[in-house]
């Protein structure tokens, strides 16, 4: 059972117009998803609206950019994915001090060391002096995403449009969406919330995919909720 005096932090990682992001913004707010707050925001792109969402709501931002950071190296400093990703969790880890991460609408597949030092299975390369967690995490961070599919069904990118041509050409009347548990798979992790959503005759991809984001806005809510809930 959770710690109901606790305010328990979220960082949430986006890539665009952070629709869902608002959906959590105003759950948080209005006690929907109670006892928390959203305490960063993490974009890897610059234009996204997601962070203006965040700054009319008060939240801290941060933006760090794929292609930019590999770039920005010391002379014959060689940077890879992976430092990239090591760079977020020590922004996530310092900035954000989070009991849950979320991805919503983040468009970078994290590497395993991404998601080992917040399991608590690799050091955070912190600085001890400025950062509680430094070291290892403990207890490990949860991770969760939303991907708009069913379970073991069109994982990775542009499942919507998958969905839809599958739909054309006959082979699925149905589609939908999941909150799940982030792991080395992509997409594979175990599912929290799932909701089906049918894809209706004569209907556009675009209308299919906005039938979807109404959902989404209230699944994330909910896997949000159950992962706090199950947090001692």
């Amino acid at each position: 059972m959770s710690d109901d005096s606790k305010i328990r932090s979220i960082v949430v990682l986006i890539s665009g117009s952070g629709t869902n992001l608002q959906a959590l913004i105003d759950a948080t707010s209005s006690g929907v998803i109670p006892n928390a707050r959203i305490s960063l925001v993490i974009s890897n792109r610059k234009a996204a609206y997601g962070l203006v969402r965040a700054a009319n709501a008060s939240i801290p931002t941060d933006y760090l950019a794929l292609q930019p950071y590999l770039k920005s190296g010391k002379p014959g400093e060689v940077r890879t994915r992976v430092d990239y990703d090591v760079e977020v969790t020590k922004r996530v880890l310092q900035l954000g001090r989070p009991d849950l991460v979320v991805l919503a609408g983040w468009m970078h597949v994290l590497s395993a060391e991404f998601l080992e030092v917040l399991n608590g299975e690799r050091d955070t390369l912190l600085d001890s002096q400025t950062s509680p967690r430094s070291g290892r995490v403990s207890p490990p961070i949860p991770i969760i995403n939303l991907h708009p599919a069913l379970p073991g069904a069109f994982d990775g990118a542009n499942a919507i449009q998958r969905a839809y041509e599958a739909f054309q050409r006959g082979e699925i009347k149905q589609t939908g969406l999941m909150i799940h548990r982030v792991v080395k798979e992509v997409d594979r992790g175990e599912p929290l919330v799932v909701k089906t959503v049918d894809i209706l005759p004569g209907e556009t991809e675009e209308e299919l995919e906005n039938r979807i984001h109404v959902q989404e806005h209230i699944a994330i809510v909910e896997g949000v909720n159950k992962v706090l809930s199950e947090l001692s």
